[in-house]
């Protein structure tokens, strides 16, 4: 692999692990604990995330059980959870919360998979970006006599395979994400 394109995998596995997170907060007909990550409650003063306050778990396909350790912060996460509009229904059971994953209907479903095709196109803007640092830096290798012609062909050619097939990575996390959302 040539070097220019080596040095920016770190970048191009970024954006994958970026788009896996991002598309994991998406909310399916299933209760799925990751749709919590970005909600974070007032507890001691600062805010932090749910699950540095409470344990989370899944107690059935349609319903999360958070257990916060510390009874005292129950209402503030019970309030970060409502104001997060995540569209559950939230039951305070004294020491705990459930949360209701309500049936998803079929608008629900198709403003997710709008929101689902914007984050994939956000992640192929930011692979494009960084394929046109790449490009850029064997074009200027190439001016400054470091590189010759063939081997700044073959290192465009290397380049343009590597974002083929992380677009192509890309495209397979979406459709296996729009399955999970359209399954009834």
């Amino acid at each position: 692999m040539n070097p220019y394109l080596q040095s920016k995998q770190p970048e191009f596995i970024k954006t994958i692990d970026f788009f896996k997170k991002e598309i994991a907060t998406l909310r399916t007909g299933r209760a799925n604990p990751m749709v919590l990550d970005g909600v974070a409650a007032e507890a001691y003063g600062v805010k932090t995330p749910l699950n540095g306050l409470a344990s989370i778990t899944v107690a059935d396909g349609r319903s999360i059980v958070i257990a916060p350790w510390d009874k005292t912060t129950l209402k503030e996460i019970e309030k970060a959870i409502v104001e997060a509009d995540l569209g559950f229904g939230v039951v305070n059971e004294g020491g705990q919360l459930r949360l209701t994953v309500p049936p998803m209907t079929e608008e629900n479903r198709k403003d997710l998979v709008k929101k689902l095709n914007e984050k994939m196109e956000e992640a192929r803007i930011a692979i494009r970006q960084t394929r046109d640092d790449v490009k850029k830096a064997i074009e200027e290798a190439e001016e400054n006599k470091v590189l010759n012609e063939d081997d700044k062909f073959r290192f465009i050619k290397e380049l343009d395979e590597e974002v083929t097939k992380r677009n192509e990575e890309i495209k397979a996390l979406r459709e296996k994400k729009e399955a999970e959302i359209m399954t009834v």
